[in-house]
């Protein structure tokens, strides 16, 4: 397994779901974790449950659509733990509604949160990183960044303009020893994918085991799978890869349920 023994990360979006898995894996290898979320009491307990399983973590809140929010946070690690190695910018939205109907607010909001503060917080990152020698940068995009389903429009453009970003930034900070790579999530079950399924869609309870049959390995993907992918990312064990773009998805050929 990777090591992240006396790392510094920063996950944003960590009370719940995907970055929660990130967090609490990250801490499992030794990193020193800051959470970051809107659930201000869900957050305190992740934090303190890494902190009772003999690990290091803060919690600190906040809407990432704000600039000064971002920045923050980025200060935050720095003063808590003495410095940043790794920046996992996962917080997004996953609002539903397709090109055709879609306000102008409701863009503004996607793009605020999935792209715009990636961005802030990339950039706020560079310097704390250069001061330590380099880092390592992991955004969390979704399969959906190619096309997606018709009422991911908006979504599905934040997480293409995340891909670009991190290519270009990848190239731009590789003299700093900074590298950016991106994980395209594919079906994962999180808290809030199971809440939509049963509030929104109205599926039973056991939705997601049924789903798991349509899929290449029987199951969708968990918040761990992600984990694990996101801390190669992060680790020396990726040391010469930046710039990459990596589909974490069942994209088996005659599958049921691919395509």
């Amino acid at each position: 397994m990777p090591s992240l023994a006396n790392r510094v990360a920063l996950v944003t979006g960590s009370s719940s779901g995907i970055g929660r898995g990130i967090a609490e894996h990250f801490a499992s290898l030794g990193a020193r974790v800051l959470v970051h979320g809107l659930e201000v009491e869900a957050g305190e307990k992740i934090a303190a449950g890494i902190r009772d399983r003999g690990g290091d973590a803060a919690f600190v809140t906040g809407d990432i659509a704000e600039e000064s929010v971002c920045r923050g946070l980025v200060r935050a690690a720095v003063e808590r733990f003495g410095g940043l190695d790794i920046l996992v910018n996962n917080a997004g939205i996953y609002s539903r509604a397709s090109v055709e109907v879609a306000s102008v607010a409701f863009w503004d909001r996607m793009m605020a949160v999935n792209l715009r503060a990636p961005f802030i917080l990339l950039q706020s990152a560079i310097e704390p990183m250069k001061a330590r020698g380099g880092g390592s940068i992991v955004n969390i995009g979704s399969i959906n960044a190619y096309a997606g389903l018709t009422t991911l429009g908006p979504y599905s453009v934040s997480k293409g303009g995340l891909m670009t970003l991190t290519r270009n930034a990848a190239q731009t900070l590789s003299p700093h020893r900074i590298r950016i790579n991106q994980l395209n999530v594919g079906w994962t079950l999180t808290e809030g994918e199971d809440r939509v399924k049963r509030e929104e869609e109205h599926l039973a309870a056991n939705w997601a085991e049924d789903a798991g049959k349509t899929r290449a390995f029987g199951r969708i993907l968990s918040p761990l799978d992600i984990a694990q992918a996101a801390a190669f990312f992060a680790s020396d064990d990726s040391a010469l890869i930046t710039g990459s773009v990596l589909d974490v998805e069942q994209f088996a050929i005659g599958a049921p349920g691919t395509w």
